[in-house]
């Protein structure tokens, strides 16, 4: 019989909805069960394309034995994290401070009254290899509560101060950030960087695109020709194209997997994150800006390309993630059976000549190339990877280079067929307006750097999806669609990225409208979210469920921190429309805690934040027609160049919109033709209308900006 998860709408709640474990969702019901019976709560969170968890649930939540322990003597919760990111993120905190870290599956053991007294992450039926199982844990949790409720309680009552000071303790710096917090984030990568394989850190490696976001900004901060900028940059490059090449990309259909296993970036993680793709996205088109080296623009080109295939809705939304696990060809479960390939799958697929050629190329191996990623033995099957780029297979095999991207093209398409034929991966097809934010602005940026207006068009009918359905009739943002419904209050994340999403899709297209929405939501996020006392902004809303803690979150964890992403935000919005305010803001965010710039390798989105208020940044309006031969070449010279702190304006001559929601620029007119008005650092250039004049007004300032930092 399904328990009462069967009612929920979450695909990782319905997963458990037939297991013997009788669960509730997180919700009063439950810990008024456990008041009333004087039970413990057992609360287990994970999601829907987590391969652990569903190892953890085949093992233990499907077992009849660890079930009735859990029905007898527990309460059994079970939640989302992509729905209840804040409840995630508080009993996440819990987890890392008893055991040093965290993970998913997690399990928490707490009160009645939600506060906990054990935490851990992943447990077997039966322990093995010095990790306690369910059958041992249950047990012992049992006895200990009702033979020594008051350690317990004890227990309980001193985590919860703990995590309550750690979490509420951080004190404002009260100063302001200057460059010298740039450099330090810049030195602290640069020690971390692994000069052979990219990236940072050892293994597990995650892409962390955030890192290369500030990278590329110091890159252009201090100029490409200096020791700092081109590190920088080679930094990135490296990086990029280690990831690329290496079996975290899916080189038959496109997309990035979670992260590496290893620290080289060859054997993945396999599950697809959507918003992986989204940061990815940018990060290779803003690589393409400021290098102009297409291979970078093709492979956001190949994410766009994967997204629409594959996680993109009727409507136009984006749906969450893509399983790790699917069938194998023995019809059971197995991780990253959807995308390796034995030898013999090679060769019976392309044929000898173009089989041999494959397995050269993405070094696959008779006895396979990828090990199971907790036993570490080969699995028999390979992981499709590549240690050179085309250039360089190309010198090797002695082809020149079209040809053989056109054959390598060719073999691609015929595995993308055949894998077609497979069980596919578990689709989390839930729609979370915080992701979708971060796939509109990836779309929207590449719509404005590659001129390519069918990816504006994109972000627009997701945009226009979340507005119509996500947000209520009093202008709040809702967190989670699914199949119809739309749900659960939004948290600061929920508007931090569509804000960012919006501006965006106003940078590209110009269309007021997204201006307007940007600066609403903004302002809504302000009134529910902003420490008005402190500076910072809220996890959680003024009016959301209250739980131990109201947390702040500054750090980046696999996406940039929503108080980051808001500080930029409204650096950008203040600047877009003289509102001067709006930067306070931003300030009071950079300014709300010491840990920011102690340790600012851990919040390097708000470092981008910073780069931006620190300058150099560029007020930039086009006064001109929008379809007229003039105004487009201003556009393209913009375009052209990479402004990662810039805000561009294009002022038609019905200008009124524009006007209202940026006074400044109702003196910034057509002189006779289309004119560019660059201001910097407070101070404006002489309007221009010619393209090199502009082009070189850019050049120049850039060069001011690396001279003055």
């Amino acid at each position: 019989m399904p328990n009462r998860l069967a009612d929920t709408h979450s695909p990782y709640l319905l997963q458990h909805a037939e297991n013997p474990v009788d669960w509730y969702p997180w919700c009063e019901e439950a810990f008024d069960k456990a008041e009333r019976e004087d039970k413990p709560v057992f609360l287990s969170v994970g999601y829907a394309t987590c391969h652990w968890c569903h190892v953890m649930e085949h093992e233990s939540f499907e077992d009849a034995d660890v079930a009735k322990l859990l029905n007898e003597h527990f309460v059994p919760v079970k939640v989302d994290r992509e729905e209840r990111p804040d409840v995630d993120a508080l009993y996440m905190s819990v987890t890392q401070a008893l055991t040093g870290h965290g993970g998913w599956p997690m399990t928490v053991l707490m009160t009645p009254d939600k506060k906990p007294f054990f935490a851990g992450t992943y447990f077997p039926k039966h322990g093995r290899a010095g990790r306690p199982g369910m059958m041992e844990l249950l047990p012992s949790v049992a006895a200990q509560w009702k033979a020594n409720r008051d350690k317990v309680a004890g227990s309980a009552e001193h985590i919860t101060q703990a995590i309550r000071d750690g979490l509420t303790g951080q004190s404002a710096s009260g100063e302001a950030l200057d460059a010298s917090v740039l450099a330090t984030a810049y030195n602290q990568l640069a020690s971390r960087f692994d000069a052979e394989a990219g990236g940072f850190g050892g293994a597990p490696k995650f892409p962390t695109p955030h890192n290369l976001l500030f990278l590329l900004r110091e890159a252009q901060r201090a100029g490409t020709e200096t020791v700092v900028g081109a590190r920088a940059l080679q930094m990135v490059e490296e990086t990029l194209g280690a990831m690329r090449r290496g079996g975290i990309w899916d080189h038959a259909g496109f997309g990035f997997h979670r992260y590496s296993t290893d620290r080289v970036w060859k054997l993945p993680h396999f599950e697809k994150m959507l918003y992986d793709q989204a940061l990815l996205a940018i990060a290779y088109t803003e690589a393409f800006a400021l290098t102009r080296n297409d291979a970078y623009r093709h492979t956001a080109e190949e994410i766009f390309e994967y997204v629409h295939r594959d996680l993109t809705s009727e409507e136009g939304a984006f749906f969450s993630a893509e399983d790790a696990d699917s069938l194998n060809a023995e019809g059971e479960k197995e991780e990253g059976a959807f995308y390796v390939w034995t030898w013999d799958d090679l060769m019976h697929t392309l044929g000898p000549q173009d089989g041999s050629f494959a397995v050269a190329l993405f070094n696959a191996e008779r006895e396979g190339n990828f090990r199971d990623e907790a036993t570490r033995q080969l699995t028999g099957a390979n992981v499709l990877f590549r240690t050179t780029d085309d250039a360089d297979a190309a010198d090797r095999l002695g082809v020149p280079e079209g040809p053989l991207g056109e054959r390598i093209d060719g073999i691609r398409q015929q595995l993308f067929a055949a894998r077609a034929e497979r069980p596919r991966p578990l689709l989390d097809d839930k729609v979370l307006t915080d992701w979708n934010g971060l796939m509109v602005a990836a779309l929207a940026n590449a719509a404005w750097v590659f001129d390519a207006p069918e990816y504006a068009q994109r972000a627009a009918r997701a945009a226009d999806f979340l507005l119509d359905t996500m947000q209520t009739d009093d202008g709040r943002l809702l967190h989670r669609y699914r199949r119809g419904e739309a749900g659960i209050l939004a948290l600061l994340d929920d508007y931090a990225f569509l804000v960012w999403g919006l501006i965006e899709l106003y940078q590209a297209t110009f269309e007021t409208r997204w201006l307007r929405t940007a600066l609403d939501l903004n302002q809504t996020m302000l009134r529910h979210f902003e420490d008005e006392d402190h500076g910072g902004l809220f996890l959680s809303s003024d009016d959301g469920e209250a739980l131990l803690i109201r947390q702040k979150e500054y750090y980046d964890g696999a996406i940039p921190s929503g108080n980051a992403v808001a500080a930029l935000n409204n650096l950008r919005l203040g600047r877009l429309t003289g509102q001067n305010e709006l930067e306070d803001v931003a300030e009071r965010i950079l300014q709300s805690s010491e840990t920011i710039a102690q340790q600012p390798v851990a919040h390097t989105m708000m470092m981008n934040a910073l780069a931006f208020s620190v300058g150099p940044a560029q007020e930039i309006t086009v006064a001109g027609q929008p379809e007229a031969e003039d105004t487009a070449a201003l556009l393209d010279v913009l375009r052209a160049h990479y402004l990662p702190n810039a805000i561009i304006h294009l002022r038609s001559s019905h200008a009124d919109e524009l006007i209202e929601l940026a006074p400044y620029t109702e003196a910034q007119m057509m002189q006779g033709t289309a004119t560019a008005y660059v201001c910097e650092h407070f101070a404006c250039q002489a309007p221009t209308k010619e393209p090199d004049a502009l082009h070189r007004q850019l050049g120049a300032m850039g060069e001011a900006g690396v001279r003055e930092a």
